[in-house]
């Protein structure tokens, strides 16, 4: 086995492979039954050179309550110290530190990767895959991984080897990749000391690091079958100006962040890409609880790597969490970052990190490109629902209602009726401070008389007990060239929209 794990270019193979113990077979078994429907839609991740520097920024991260990540140890949530104990019989594949080399040993991987050639082929899938169209991109780790999960199931297993060996030669440190690679150089081994496949599958399922590597492999499976629905958005995206050259939604159960492309024709997903979360799940509520929050922010800067640890990889990207509506309902903590990973790790474990949503650099890099200073938008969600273009302008109309009537209030000069749109502990903040002013006084001397355009809509819908609206526009008075840009949270109470956050952007 030595041998041909050198022979193949496996410098670092995730683990030692011990004779019996059929590891690498078991999960590349399971990744290849999950995968068994030919023709499923590869990896999304969008076409485009990597690149893109990340703009200068704080270098220091901490998230109130936690520690603080430190470049190299592989820790900032993630289950590094579980998996890398003393007591553990299998080094975890998700060290960030280099893992030692293999001995040779042969592996009984044969029977079990036929067995699983013979079930993929057969097997008929649960729902026919949507085609990925114009955003599968052959080029990037994760398509390559998943055509080798394709012509595996297929029993085209020296195809896929070939395949497996240039996606570790390119990507050293995809862990994921190298496992699947070590099983398929284990292929070519003659069978010897076989154990049954039970107890094969329950030392894989005992070992944490396994288990890791198998929810990856699921996640990034389950996503890319199920594909989003035609002609769809995500449910928080009721309408997103022009302005906002894209958007980002992540869905948490299924490990992913989806990038959508803006236009005057509407948002169209541009790419897709594997990410972690917190090591505790989702909804964030306090300082230090290792989740990563939920709701609709806004990127607010990006972090120059130069500034930043190792442990951050390729740049960060942090966002407003907490919002307003956090604030209200008594959430802390902070730091929450979109980062990438350590030179040495390609990709974490589905929960690992302290509340922060880590993607592979490769990835990041493209957001990096893409994104706008305090114009995209970032929602996070235990599961994303997908609307039609039609049930969002419909689920709109309240909203706009609202903001209409809000906005012919002031114009009117109706102090009274504009009173009703605020709830009581309604807060502004501003550029220019108005301290003494009260919020409708202020409105109505703005606005009293004056023909006022909005323009460039957002309407972002968030839902989660309460109702809620966060909403993005500027304000043009007749005869003027330019006026305010104004992002307000609205509060649904019955049949009514109350505002009880503004912020004057400009």
């Amino acid at each position: 086995m030595a041998d041909i794990v050198r022979q193949g270019r496996l410098q670092h193979p995730p683990f030692r492979l011990r004779s019996g113990q059929q590891l690498l077979a078991a999960i590349a078994a399971a990744s290849a039954l999950m995968f068994a429907a030919p023709g499923a839609a590869l990896a999304s991740n969008a076409a485009g050179k990597t690149g893109g520097a990340a703009k200068a920024g704080s270098a220091a991260h901490k998230e109130k309550g936690g520690k603080t990540a430190v470049a190299g140890n592989g820790r900032n949530g993630s289950r590094a110290t579980a998996r890398n104990g003393t007591n553990s019989r299998v080094a975890s594949a998700w060290e960030v530190r280099e893992p030692r080399g293999a001995k040779g040993r042969k592996s009984t991987g044969n029977a079990e990767l036929r067995t699983a050639a013979a079930a993929a082929a057969n097997a008929k899938p649960a729902r026919r895959p949507a085609p990925a169209g114009s955003i599968q991109e052959a080029s990037s780790a994760e398509a390559r991984l998943i055509a080798v999960y394709e012509m595996f199931g297929r029993g085209q297993t020296r195809p896929a080897l070939a395949k497996a060996r240039d996606l570790v030669r390119d990507y050293p440190n995809f862990q994921l990749a190298q496992l699947v690679y070590g099983d398929l150089l284990a292929a070519q081994v003659p069978p010897s000391n076989s154990l049954p496949d039970t107890a094969s599958i329950a030392k894989m399922r005992g070992n944490p690091a396994m288990a890791e590597l198998h929810e990856e492999s699921k996640r990034r499976l389950q996503a890319l079958r199920d594909r989003p629905p035609a002609n769809t958005v995500p449910s928080q995206f009721l309408a997103l100006s022009t302005r906002s050259r894209y958007a980002i939604a992540v869905d948490a159960s299924r490990s992913r962040l989806y990038l959508f492309e803006n236009s005057d024709k509407g948002l169209k997903l541009a790419a897709d890409y594997y990410i972690s979360v917190g090591k505790a799940g989702t909804d964030k509520a306090t300082e230090g609880d290792a989740r990563t929050p939920l709701g609709v922010y806004y990127i607010t800067s990006s972090l120059d790597p130069k500034t930043l640890k190792d442990f951050y990889g390729a740049g960060a990207l942090p966002i407003n969490y907490p919002n307003p509506y956090d604030v209200r309902r008594g959430k802390t903590g902070s730091g929450i970052w979109l980062h990438g990973t350590p030179p040495q790790q390609f990709a974490r474990a589905p929960l690992a990190s302290d509340g922060c949503v880590v993607m592979a650099n490769p990835d990041l890099r493209q957001l990096l490109r893409k994104v706008q200073i305090g114009a995209t938008p970032v929602v996070t969600a235990r599961s994303l629902q997908w609307i039609s273009q039609t049930q969002a302008e419909k689920e709109a109309q309240s909203i706009t209602s609202a903001i209409t009537g809000w906005k012919d209030a002031r114009a009117s000069g109706n102090e009274a009726q504009l009173k009703k749109f605020y709830l009581p502990d309604f807060q502004r903040i501003a550029k220019k401070s108005n301290e003494g002013i009260s919020v409708v006084d202020d409105e109505v001397k703005y606005a009293q008389g004056k023909r006022v355009q909005l323009k460039d809509m957002s309407y972002l819908h968030w839902k989660d007990g309460d109702d809620t609206m966060v909403v993005t526009f500027g304000e043009v008075f007749e005869g003027e060239k330019s006026g305010r840009s104004r992002r307000q949270y609205w509060l649904r109470q019955g049949t009514d929209w109350k505002l009880f956050h503004e912020e004057i952007l400009g």
